[in-house]
């Protein structure tokens, strides 16, 4: 075998342990998290059918005496948003800040009576989305979630490479060998799951790819642009949309972000037909007049009202829908009402659109309980696939070793993998950095081995 060939082949193996080795604990761990958020309302309406479900009646309250109840409950709250019951047998419920506690406040919209409450950041969906997300350790997190991703795509890429078939038929490729037993067992197994995985995988990672704080940020501000005369005349905050996003909840959709957040402006209606008037201040629009205007626009049930933060905040509707054409981004000035931006599914670039479609599929919500059943499919081929590697690697470690496993020569196409490897390290700078890195202190590794065997000798 060429020098060369044999050097490159001992790079993807090394590659492809490494990538395993950091990996895996990655992947059993968004594996777990996303099965858990996969069935959020099945296990809701499981877990909290008391906050969440009211007997209907003739009558329900409007906006405003739902937030009354809830003022009178919390007189010292901030409330930073409502979402209106999404079906007749449905709670209200309302997204405080109560001394510095993140509170969702539940509200039958009939009799007016506060249900109960839940602690917005450490209920069971918000825990498993923040970790799913950041880890719960924020920026570091999101780094490390974005780097782990990034290194998954090259596993899938490196593993389909090693595992490529040659020759010797669809037994442990396409099906696994249940006859065998031992390692070549774990080996098939891994290797089919791997091999059928593969693209549902690389779908997975780069679809949640696109929310990372690096490299999400940067494609969504490469990609999501709208025409400059939807917000020429449009007074702005310096903010953007996606501050009102975070990690344990999604508030506007991934094609909004890079939006603007428009501004209020204090002096447009200080005396606004309908507002909440109190003495001494300017006068702003009701609650249920915000919501008045989103039935008037056409939005679907499902939508959140972010209320506006200070002088010059904005009402925010958001419906981040499970059918991204129902998307609906709405910014309202809190004086006088008038709708500063109202963005669409029409308005989404081509780009925005298939990222919104991925994203919506990726969470199992776009065709209901089908699309969960296909993404636990997913989560339970990648742990299948995470485990048996494990075992794979435990059995074929060098004795008194945790390092690489022996090394395979047999393997083609090592020019075509080199340059799909050097294409991953460009287009995904952390794992391009990474890749160097681990490069450069594998090389020092090896030659510190040498040295030490021919000081040996």
């Amino acid at each position: 075998m060429h020098k060369s060939t044999a050097s490159f082949y001992n790079l993807a193996w090394r590659w492809h342990f490494y990538a395993g080795l950091f990996v895996i604990p990655f992947l059993i761990m968004l594996s777990l998290t996303g099965i858990i958020y996969l069935f959020k309302p099945q296990l809701d309406q499981l877990l909290y059918p008391e906050l969440l479900q009211v007997a209907p009646a003739a009558q329900r309250l409007d906006a405003d005496q739902q937030l009354a109840v809830v003022q009178q409950a919390y007189p010292q709250a901030v409330i930073n948003k409502y979402l209106p019951p999404v079906a007749e047998d449905q709670s209200a419920q309302f997204v405080v800040d109560d001394a510095g506690q993140a509170l969702n406040l539940f509200v039958d919209p009939y009799r007016g009576t506060l249900l109960g409450s839940q602690d917005a950041q450490s209920n069971l969906q918000a825990i498993v989305r923040t970790l799913h997300g950041d880890l719960m350790i924020g920026t570091v997190g999101d780094r490390l979630i974005e780097l782990a991703a990034g290194w998954g795509i090259v596993l899938v890429v490196s593993g389909l490479y090693l595992w490529w078939p040659r020759g010797s038929g669809g037994a442990g490729v396409l099906w696994p060998r249940l006859a065998s037993r031992g390692r070549l067992f774990w080996r098939d197994l891994h290797a089919v799951t791997g091999f059928w995985g593969s693209l549902l995988l690389l779908f997975m990672l780069l679809t949640g790819m696109t929310w990372t704080g690096f490299w999400g940020a940067q494609f969504a501000g490469a990609w999501n642009h709208f025409p400059s005369a939807m917000w020429d005349a449009v007074p702005k905050s310096g903010q953007l949309s996606g501050s009102l996003n975070d990690s344990s909840q999604q508030t506007v959709a991934w094609a909004v972000e890079t939006t603007p957040l428009p501004a209020s402006d204090p002096h447009a209606a200080h005396h606004a037909q309908g507002a909440a008037q109190v003495p001494g201040s300017v006068a702003t629009v009701s609650l249920q007049q915000v919501v008045d205007s989103a039935v008037a626009r056409g939005v679907q049930p499902g939508y959140s009202i972010s209320l506006p933060s200070g002088a010059e905040g904005v009402y925010s509707v958001a419906l981040f829908a499970d059918d991204p054409r129902h998307d609906a981004t709405l910014h309202l000035d809190q004086y006088s009402g008038a709708v500063l931006a109202d963005i669409r599914w029409q308005d989404y670039g081509l780009v925005a659109k298939a990222v919104e479609s991925g994203v919506v599929l990726h969470e199992g919500k776009l065709f209901g309980l089908a699309n969960q059943l296909l993404m636990l499919l997913v989560c339970l081929l990648v742990l299948l696939s995470a485990v048996s590697g494990l075992v794979i690697w435990w059995m074929r470690r060098p004795q008194g070793s945790l390092g690489v496993p022996p090394l395979r020569h047999d393997l083609p196409r090592w020019k075509t993998a080199i340059v799909l490897m050097l294409l991953l390290g460009a287009a995904f700078p952390l794992v391009g950095a990474s890749l160097l890195l681990i490069y450069a202190l594998d090389w020092l590794l090896s030659r510190a081995l040498r040295v030490r065997r021919w000081v040996s000798a």
